[in-house]
């Protein structure tokens, strides 16, 4: 069993403010959670869900996003690193990932609490880790107005569009007006609404404990397996006929249905027991869809903690492929491939036409997440201790029985010719496209401005994921996750329960005044498509100018 560091100090320890900002300055991982202080440094590598989404709750207050991605008893095996307690309302940092900048206990300054709330300390002296940003503070010595009116913003930019200012500082003023955009249409930042928020956020996810929608429905698990079985038997049929064509279509459909069951596996949404769910999302994913849970998870958690943000989501990280934001056009520094996303003649070309190559894309998806899949196996960039050690070889050994029984067993040995092999493999792969345009749907259409460390987790959901309307009698298309906000709101319910979750959701909307927004397929991919267009135009009159 897993010895953990003893803490360094009491648990009835009060910390200030202060004291919390000099730790995180020495390197250590601090979380606030319940208004228990959390040292996570022993735990960082031990995490099944990767470094990254901890460091990206460093200095806030993670009790939402931890509530919403851990289970029960997950979160009170966490009180083994508490360190201290705080005793007021805490006031967020920028996490040093993201750009935040800390003092050591050393260092003699006024105390960060007697700071306003949209200047406090880290706040007022970190920007996001990008030559974007470091070029703008550096050359205009800008600094970021909460008041800025749309009006003054609108003018400064379609001043810099005819030349006068370094196109830097172009792409800045559209961002702030982005920014603008957005706090005219949520909720203020302030701590009376964003309290709110929360305060009705977790008293709607008790009622939703209250109404059994955390409970699992396994008959509809039992009717899926059923289709599964189905489609994989199909499959089988058509390929001892040779009818290679119908054979790929149905393998590609049980492909695209299975994916559905590796997901909530990686939320621990079936059983609920981390392990078990574990191995269940591996069978599915590595043993019979050749892609690895591990990363999925490893990105995934990303992705629900940092939303559509240019810098830190590995889900709209697709460069020189997509750009969903003019700010791509800046070299942004991904900190989740710890790198830059280089703005380079590539990418040039391909954004000003991805309106038109969204789909065709999207139909060799796939192709890409085996790339992530060995990536992420190969370099061992899951844990190698605790928990989660043994994942890596358990996938290992799912991508080599993947590969035996689809690679030399269906295309090498059951299908005669290269030409007959290589159209059966595109069939195949590009009948799952549906699944790579519905996960994308759900956000490529929804903004991309990042509204500080002040924003609550449930308003940052909203605002950055939309629903898919349809029919009851279609959710076996969409698997259930056509509801991306519902789910990124309470990512553990069980999909078979996102659509009773519903109602509850739009209430509570409607009390705390956030857009709940939800769209039909075809006007969701209009949306998308509309999004795309005009990033494209942007890219070409950055280049025009």
């Amino acid at each position: 069993m897993m010895k953990y560091d003893q803490p360094s100090q009491g648990q009835d320890n009060i910390l200030s403010r202060r004291e919390i900002e000099g730790m995180i300055a020495d390197n250590n991982h601090i979380i606030i959670l319940d208004h228990k202080v959390l040292r996570l440094d022993a735990w960082i590598k031990f995490h099944p869900g990767g470094d990254k989404v901890i460091k990206h709750m460093v200095g806030k207050d993670a009790t939402d996003e931890v509530t919403a991605l851990h289970s029960h008893e997950a979160r009170q095996r966490m009180n083994a690193f508490q360190i201290g307690l705080i005793r007021e309302r805490w006031i967020n940092f920028l996490p040093p990932i993201q750009g935040g900048h800390f003092r050591p206990c050393n260092e003699d300054s006024t105390d960060g609490e007697n700071q306003s709330d949209l200047e406090i300390s880290s706040g007022e002296s970190s920007h996001p880790p990008s030559p974007l940003f470091e070029s703008d503070e550096d050359l205009f010595g800008l600094k970021w107005r909460r008041k800025t009116s749309t009006m003054a913003i609108s003018v400064s930019a379609s001043h810099l569009i005819v030349g006068t200012k370094p196109r830097a500082y172009v792409i800045d003023a559209r961002t702030q007006e982005e920014i603008v955009l957005d706090q005219t249409k949520y909720p203020p930042l302030d701590a009376k609404h964003q309290d709110n928020i929360v305060q009705k956020y977790r008293a709607l996810n008790e009622r939703i404990h209250a109404a059994g929608l955390y409970n699992c429905n396994y008959f509809a698990y039992a009717t899926e397996a059923f289709r599964y079985s189905v489609l994989f038997g199909l499959f089988i049929f058509f390929l001892n006929r040779s009818y290679f064509c119908l054979a790929a279509i149905f393998l590609g459909c049980f492909w695209h249905q299975l994916v559905f069951t590796a997901h909530d596996a990686g939320h621990m949404g079936i059983t609920h027991d981390f392990q078990t769910d574990t191995v269940i999302g591996m069978i599915v994913a590595d043993y019979l869809g050749g892609l690895s849970l591990g990363w999925w998870k490893r990105s995934h958690n990303v992705h629900h903690i940092v939303t559509n943000a240019p810098e830190h989501d590995p889900d709209i990280e697709l460069m020189p492929f997509f750009a969903l934001s003019h700010r791509f056009f800046g070299n942004l520094r991904s900190t989740y491939y710890d790198r830059v996303m280089a703005y380079d003649a590539v990418a040039r070309f391909t954004v000003k036409y991805q309106h038109y190559t969204y789909y065709p894309i999207l139909l060799f998806g796939r192709f890409n997440l085996y790339f992530l899949s060995w990536e992420h196996i190969y370099l061992g960039l899951g844990p190698r201790h605790g928990a989660g050690w043994w994942h890596r070889w358990f996938e290992l050994a799912g991508q080599v029985f993947f590969w035996v029984w689809f690679g030399y067993g269906v295309c090498y040995l059951s299908i005669p010719g290269w030409w007959n092999r290589i159209l059966f493999v595109l069939v195949s792969h590009m009948v799952t496209a549906p699944l790579h345009v519905q996960i994308t749907l759900s956000h490529y259409a929804m903004s991309t401005a990042d509204l500080g460390p002040h924003e609550c987790f449930p308003q940052k959901m909203l605002r950055t994921t939309m629903d898919v309307n349809c029919p009851a009698w279609f959710d076996f298309f969409h698997g259930g996750l056509q509801f991306q906000a519902i789910h990124h709101l309470y990512p553990r319910i069980p999909r078979h329960n996102l659509r009773k979750t519903q109602k509850l959701v739009k209430r509570f909307c409607e009390d705390v005044q956030i857009p709940y927004t939800v769209f039909t397929f075809y006007s969701g991919n209009k949306e998308v498509i509309c999004r795309l267009g005009d990033i494209a135009m942007q890219a070409k009159n950055w280049e025009e100018c």
